[in-house]
């Protein structure tokens, strides 16, 4: 069983920065799914920014949530060390 959704910040070009339970951060972009039916709300920037974490996923909401098995398979995996640096540095 793949890890779940511990935290989520939303980022630009509708890309989401995941900690998962297992201490992995990874980068999942959304910007394929702006097309597909309930998810075209995100083309609403500041919609797609309500993203929170449930139920070890993510979810939005009108009750969009993406499978926490994708968002960790298919999230490109960046240091833990990095992703918190990154947090540091912003205002």
């Amino acid at each position: 069983m793949n890890p779940r959704v511990k935290a989520v910040v939303s980022r630009d070009n509708y890309r989401l920065e995941i900690t998962f339970t297992n201490g992995e951060v990874g980068i999942f972009d959304c910007g394929h799914l702006l097309r597909f039916g309930v998810f075209r709300e995100f083309e609403d920037i500041r919609y797609f920014r309500r993203a929170r974490v449930a139920h070890g996923t993510v979810v939005w909401p009108h009750e969009q949530d993406i499978c926490p098995d994708t968002l960790y398979e298919d999230s490109t995996k960046v240091s833990p060390v990095s992703a918190e640096q990154r947090h540091a540095a912003e205002p």
